[in-house]
């Protein structure tokens, strides 16, 4: 029964706790992260709102400490994921017709219980299991996460205002449909709010969801699927399994009722999907979604106006900030010969003055890469750039995985613009710098076009307004999200809608309506009040 028409206005951006040294919020957040070093949890499956176990348990161990355990969840079969698709589709009337506004506080609630009773267990959760510091666990597994929540329930309530016009003697109005059948949502381990946002909005739309987190996330997952279900979140709309990609694959991809997927992760892995549903198209009962953010190798370029420190910070900051494991971290700078010299020389110092060590250490800019696979990759790239004669380490370079999965900030300097790391993606605190001639801005500008098949973010800096409108334009199709005199990290939801193109995704945006449009199918519905009862139109009088 509908009794009014319930508004969600605006919300403002969860304020960033600052951990300063006394602060009520640091002596919290030590506090948990000792309760949580102190236990080791037994992570279930969350299948139609039970916990599965399967005793198939695998050890979950912080990056920068590898020796110690936190928990260990149980790996899941393909039965695991028929359970979660059939608790899914069961679930899926009941929770798509459910009036929005019990949707809504559902999820409002859970926002709520993030930013007070959960916060530090969240942050500390992420930190531990994800090695991040105070700030970056702050800034994602709190505020952005909480972000998502409230800003999708403002973003949906506008969007089922959207109505078509009606003309006299009728009326038009359009439903706003959660999609038939389940969405997958696939999350990486970077951000806990992407874990959290896939499968959330996708559901806050109506949909059922079936999540698989990446291994390397589960320890905070897990979290976020007990704060729903405490905020009331009903059995089997999200279901979080922990099961390899092909098992996942091959049963969901197969399966008539697959509506979309909801996925960040690597290109390679997205390609791999895009073609598995397109063999699979003519199983399903209708076309489904595909959303997705993949890779990134991002770029500073700076102008020979552009001032010196600002580049220094913005590399330093964007480079290696949560050890460059962000889809928009800076990989690739372009500088000016002009002042080539002097930012190289005060990034050399930055960078050598970034502490590196475990999490319960604040002062630690740095931390640990997420595990030993991805230490390995980042390791060859570092010994090839030492190798190599177009390729010279001006910083950092060093790495050792005795105790957890350490790489040093590293600064490569190349004279060749399609030199190796100029190129490919590496996902760690790995920055290339490249000298261009101070004539040949230009010139730069079509290098940072051409060099990489990505186009997520970017950023220019630059003290000339008619560089940075040349930049804007010449740069249009080489990020989604382009930053002026700033680092190219640090989308705010509500403020930069993030997503790119290219081989980076389909830049459907999240923190922003245009992506909850994706879960959303609509249904437009006529009702004339007096019908005609007589087929001819007055046209066909002659007289």
């Amino acid at each position: 029964m509908q009794l009014g028409y319930f508004d969600y206005p605006a919300p403002v951006n969860e304020p960033v706790l600052s951990y300063a040294p006394g602060s009520p919020e640091k002596i919290a957040l030590k506090k948990a992260i000792l309760n949580l070093k102190s236990l080791t949890m037994d992570i279930p499956m969350y299948i139609n709102g039970k916990e599965e176990r399967t005793g198939n348990k695998i050890a979950i161990h912080p990056p920068h400490e590898i020796k110690h355990t936190l928990g260990h969840f149980h790996a899941g079969t393909k039965k695991h994921v028929d359970m979660a698709i059939d608790s899914a589709l069961n679930a899926r009337i009941s929770w798509s017709n459910m009036n929005w506004e019990s949707r809504a506080n559902i999820f409002l609630k859970a926002a709520d219980l993030l930013a007070t009773k959960y916060r530090f267990e969240m942050n500390a959760a992420t930190m531990l299991g994800q090695s991040k510091n105070a700030y970056q666990a702050e800034i994602d597994a709190a505020c952005e996460l909480i972000d998502f929540l409230r800003f999708n329930v403002h973003f949906l309530s506008t969007i089922y205002k959207q109505q078509p016009l009606s003309s006299p003697g009728m009326h038009n109005r359009m439903e706003w449909r959660g999609l038939e059948g389940f969405v997958l949502a696939i999350t990486p381990f970077n951000f806990t709010a992407i874990g959290g946002n896939l499968p959330a909005s996708a559901a806050m739309c109506g949909n059922v969801v079936v999540w698989k987190a990446a291994n390397t996330q589960i320890y905070s997952a897990q979290l976020f699927m007990r704060i729903l279900k405490e905020a009331g979140l009903p059995d089997g709309v999200i279901n979080l399994v922990y099961v390899d990609g092909p098992t996942l694959g091959a049963t969901c991809f197969t399966h008539p009722s697959f509506a979309g997927v909801h996925f960040t992760g690597s290109t390679g892995v997205f390609n791999n999907m895009w073609k598995q549903i397109g063999e699979n198209i003519s199983k399903y009962k209708t076309y489904p979604r595909i959303v997705g953010e993949t890779g990134g190798k991002d770029f500073v370029l700076a102008h020979p106006s552009a001032n010196v420190d600002a580049v220094v910070t913005a590399l330093a900051r964007g480079a290696f900030e949560y050890q460059g494991q962000k889809c928009s971290a800076a990989s690739r700078a372009y500088l000016p010969k002009n002042i080539a010299e002097e930012v190289k020389t005060k990034l050399v110092k930055t960078v050598k003055s970034m502490k590196m060590g475990t999490v319960e250490d604040f002062s630690n800019f740095v931390n640990a890469v997420i595990d030993e696979k991805s230490f390995d990759n980042i390791a060859q790239y570092i010994k090839k750039a030492k190798q190599d004669k177009n390729a010279k380490i001006l910083v950092g370079g060093k790495v050792d995985k005795r105790n957890g999965y350490f790489v040093e900030p590293t600064v490569i300097e190349t004279t060749s613009p399609k030199y190796l790391t100029m190129c490919e993606e590496i996902f760690g605190p790995v920055l290339t710098i490249y000298t261009y001639p101070t004539n040949q801005f230009e010139k730069a500008l079509e290098l940072v076009d051409t060099t990489s098949k990505y186009a997520l973010t970017g950023a220019i800096l630059s003290q000339d307004r008619a560089s940075i409108e040349l930049a804007t334009e010449k740069l249009r199709h080489a990020a989604g999200n382009f930053y002026i005199n700033d680092k190219p990290t640090g989308a705010v939801v509500g403020q930069q809608p993030f997503g790119g193109a290219r081989a980076s995704g389909t830049n459907d945006k999240a923190g922003s309506m245009l992506n909850l449009y994706r879960w959303l199918s609509a249904r437009t519905i006529k009702e004339t009040f007096n019908p005609p009862t007589d087929y001819k139109y007055p046209f066909l009088n002659e007289a």
